[in-house]
């Protein structure tokens, strides 16, 4: 069990290994779908800051920001993220990405809508749409494993 601050967890990989080792390959071959059709990488960490903020995951948030970074993305995309509309930071692509991300996160509010796939198809031909609701619906995944366990992300000390 992984400890929280009010109940132990079940730990996931020790209990289900298979389950998880499946939730791997999913991953794996979402990230090498979204290679083969050519996606940005920067759009695909953006994808996974975007659901993990929606979604309230502190262990992927804290994750994908370190990869972001490590990459070269801006602290001030970063900082702004969250409010991605009301910046000029971010290009087409990348916003009609976010979109769709936040459409595929929040489907219980109302689906996927016309018009932001329609934004989306405009921008990505049909494989990299594919593979950005695959890397949408992964991180989403993810986050749900995150916070049903209660992961936390390692403090990182500084030099």
């Amino acid at each position: 069990m992984s400890k929280s601050d009010s109940i132990s967890r079940v730990a996931l990989k020790q209990k289900t290994p298979e389950v998880s080792a499946a939730m791997g390959s999913l991953h794996a071959a979402a990230v090498s779908a979204a290679q083969d059709a050519k996606i940005e990488p920067e759009i695909l960490e953006l994808v996974r800051i975007r659901a993990s903020q929606i979604n309230g995951c502190a262990f992927c948030l804290d994750l994908h920001t370190r990869d972001a970074r490590a990459q070269g993305e801006t602290e001030q995309r970063l900082y702004t993220l969250n409010a991605w509309r009301e910046t000029p930071f971010f290009t087409e692509r990348e916003r009609a990405a976010l979109a769709l991300t936040e459409a595929v996160t929040l489907v219980h509010d109302g689906r996927v809508p016309d018009e932001v796939y329609a934004e989306a198809a405009s921008v990505f031909d049909e494989e990299q749409v594919a593979a950005l609701i695959w890397a949408a619906t992964v991180i989403n995944a993810y986050n749900r494993i995150a916070i049903a366990t209660r992961m936390v992300p390692k403090q990182q000390t500084e030099n």
